[in-house]
């Protein structure tokens, strides 16, 4: 893990040269296109974020954090059964087209149409909900500096971060004037409300074969 020189903490650097070796970056170095990442990402093994010139290794979730993220997103899925959204995974990269970064929630939401970044139609910028499983070498960046890029995104209604080691999720909400409601649920017996879906989901599901030590208090 690196600090970057807006003091967020994120992932190591790394380019795909033409040969097809992995290069750690300097921040020194050239920065690089939008077009140059997507080109190296569409031919990438392996999920990377853009921002700013630079490219950031994404690192894999633990067991847990991925039950979690398959855990929501079937519930979500059954629940929006009937309705105009779609749930996806985090093979579906989002482009946060006011601050320019490329990410991939954990999970994310679209409801009506996707609109997409270019014509190869394989980045989205409309998402309705956005979804973060925190981990312990993420959870400062993803409740910080990227929460920050999510809130900006003028389709975002609500934006979930979901604790891995304990059941807790929490959830802002855009309210009319443009702020942002903060609400959060600790108990199994509660249900993640999403209002801009008109739905909820029970926190005993979302955590449903997660290892007990993670899903108590």
């Amino acid at each position: 893990m690196l600090l970057d020189s807006r003091g967020s903490l994120r992932r190591s650097l790394f380019l795909i040269q033409p040969e097809g070796v992995l290069k750690i970056m300097s921040t020194a170095l050239k920065k690089i296109s939008v077009q140059e990442y997507l080109t190296r990402e569409r031919a990438a093994t392996f999920k990377s974020e853009y921002f700013d010139g630079e490219i950031f290794a994404m690192a894999g979730g633990s067991p847990q954090h991925s039950l979690i993220a398959a855990n929501f997103i079937g519930e979500a899925r059954q629940a929006l059964k009937g309705k105009p959204c779609a749930v996806f995974s985090s093979d579906l990269r989002v482009r946060i087209q006011p601050t320019g970064l490329y990410t991939y929630p954990d999970a994310s939401i679209v409801c009506g149409e996707l609109e997409f970044d270019d014509e190869r139609q394989d980045t989205v910028v409309n998402p309705t909900v956005i979804v973060e499983v925190l981990s312990d070498s993420t959870e400062k960046y993803d409740r910080g500096r990227k929460s920050d890029h999510y809130r900006q995104v003028a389709s975002l209604q609500e934006l979930v971060l979901i604790a891995q080691d304990y059941s807790h999720v929490e959830r802002f909400t855009r309210q009319t004037d443009g702020s942002w409601l903060f609400q959060e649920e600790r108990e199994l017996s509660a249900s993640l409300q999403l209002p801009s879906l008109g739905i909820s989901l029970k926190l005993a599901e979302i955590y449903r074969n997660v290892q007990s030590d993670a899903a108590a208090l």
